[in-house]
């Protein structure tokens, strides 16, 4: 696989909470990088946000654009392409919003390091970015096999090992 430029990813640290993990932003810089180059997609000169936020955020995020009303770890939200892209605009790959406290719990609660669940995510929403999804057994197959490998080039275990799918 030809390795293609990566995107430019703008990281925005929108909570006080994330002040906890210094390490943060460049641990989710890191993860897409290394999704990017792992990858077979046209990301060269893209650009993406990623939001650190917190719960209350991501609530009210999940509520208005999926209906659900509670927080989650991690939302996605691939920019519309337009028909015609001006000369030398960059591609719009769109935004990541990704949840403190639900990430802090979810790590706790599974043992795992908070930079790897963290990483975990960024990645998980850059695939979806990029046209991952996980509506049907065989997408959700495709994407969770990118992770694997994608987390593997970061030294990062399996986060599906021992788990069963929930449909």
């Amino acid at each position: 696989m030809t390795r293609t430029a990566r995107p430019f990813t703008e990281v925005v640290i929108e909570a006080d909470c994330w002040q906890a993990e210094a390490s943060a932003e460049a641990t989710v810089l890191r993860a897409i990088e290394t999704a990017a180059d792992a990858i077979d997609a046209d990301t060269g000169g893209a650009e993406l946000a990623v939001m650190l936020t917190d719960d209350d955020h991501i609530r009210l995020l999940n509520a208005s654009f999926r209906g659900k009303d509670k927080p989650t770890n991690v939302l996605s939200f691939p920019a519309a392409q337009p028909e015609a892209q001006a000369a030398g605009a960059p591609k719009m790959l769109g935004d990541i919003a990704i949840a403190y406290q639900t990430v802090r719990r979810e790590a706790d609660d599974e043992g795992k390091s908070f930079d790897h669940h963290l990483s975990h995510l960024a990645v998980h929403g850059f695939l979806h970015l990029v046209g991952y999804d996980h509506e049907t057994d065989q997408e959700a197959d495709e994407m969770e096999d990118a992770e694997r490998a994608i987390l593997a080039r970061l030294g990062i275990p399996d986060p599906y090992a021992g788990q069963d799918r929930v449909s």
